[in-house]
């Protein structure tokens, strides 16, 4: 336990010059954006003055180097600043928003999960069949299609000729009300208050846009699984088992899928990682209220502390979840030692 503790502290600290080296580029980039914020603030008909005045009230009069000082001083108080495009601080739109964004990728990759990797240890056990075959297409399907193309798609054919979809316009329909927050997501709140029909309506409102991004991340966890079950499946200790006598499925899915899941793991992660920062245009055609669209809409605007607290938040959870991933290569395979 010692061992692994040390090993997770000396991990966190590994992780440290990311986050530095990601705040100063952050900073440094969001400054080179074009238009001026306070322009934006003072509004169209503002005069010089007005504008100069509130360039002041933003701390953007200042060199930057004093800017950037300033900036980690708030950071290290835990103040990500205020958002001026929504009057709101940083802090509290990410808490706010943060969930709805988890909860649609999350919703999303169980879905992927659930007929990608079945469907690649399928294709792999038997190949040039069918499920083979169909793995092919999806794979293809979901690298070659935008996810935007096929969200408007699954609205026309669903909401609009079959009436079956609710109305693409967020997390809940107008008639419901947001279950007591506990955790941020209206699936889990809503079962957690035993509100049932708040639960169905926010099932309702997800399942388009999940099943957008999960046959967008459907074609790479189906494609390393195919990949990563043939080539276990070829070792000398799938072939030792299968000459000692072992039945089928334990063959399959004790020895071969056991050390076929280190790619796919490192796979999830990944698509994880790239699919919560990268949803934006799935949030926008489903008027979803999560962080990618909040990104986007800062940035039109040059809102420094939103772009930058949007960033910074995205980079902290990719050291979590590569943390995570570490920690778990070492439960699927103890070959892979906290040691190391």
């Amino acid at each position: 336990m010692a061992g692994r503790l040390k090993t997770i502290l000396s991990r966190v600290a590994q992780a440290a010059p990311v986050v530095v080296g990601v705040v100063i580029v952050t900073f440094v980039l969001t400054r080179a954006l074009p238009g001026d914020p306070a322009v934006y603030f003072a509004g169209a008909a503002a005069d010089e003055a007005s504008i100069a005045e509130i360039r002041t009230a933003l701390g953007l009069d200042k060199s930057l180097p004093e800017q950037f000082v300033l900036y980690v001083g708030d950071l290290l108080r835990g103040d990500l600043g205020e958002s001026i495009s929504t009057g709101q601080p940083v802090v509290t739109e990410l808490a706010r928003r943060l969930p709805a964004s988890l909860e649609l990728t999350l919703t999303a990759l169980l879905l992927s999960c659930g007929v990608a990797i079945p469907l690649g240890v399928l294709a792999a056990t038997r190949p040039g069949s069918w499920a083979d075959h169909l793995c092919r297409v999806l794979v293809t399907a979901g690298v070659s299609l935008p996810t935007f193309f096929t969200g408007l798609a699954l609205i026309y054919v669903f909401y609009y000729l079959l009436g079956l979809a609710p109305t693409p316009i967020g997390r809940l329909d107008f008639i419901y009300l947001e279950p007591p927050r506990v955790t941020g997501f209206f699936l889990v709140d809503a079962a957690l208050a035993g509100d049932w029909e708040t639960w169905w309506g926010a099932a309702r409102q997800i399942v388009l846009p999940a099943v957008t991004l999960a046959l967008f991340t459907l074609a790479p966890i189906c494609r390393i699984t195919r990949a990563a079950m043939l080539q276990a499946l070829s070792a000398d200790f799938v072939r030792t088992a299968r000459a000692a006598g072992l039945t089928r499925p334990t063959v399959i899915y004790r020895y071969a899928f056991h050390n076929a899941m280190l790619p796919v793991i490192t796979t999830l992660g990944m698509v994880f990682s790239f699919t919560l920062g990268a949803n934006v245009l799935v949030e926008k055609v489903f008027a979803w209220p999560g962080i990618g669209s909040y990104a986007v809409d800062a940035l039109v605007v040059s809102d420094y502390a939103a772009v930058q607290g949007f960033v910074l938040a995205m980079a902290l959870l990719f050291v979590a979840l590569n943390l995570a991933i570490d920690i778990a290569y070492t439960l699927i395979d103890p070959r892979i030692g906290f040691e190391n």
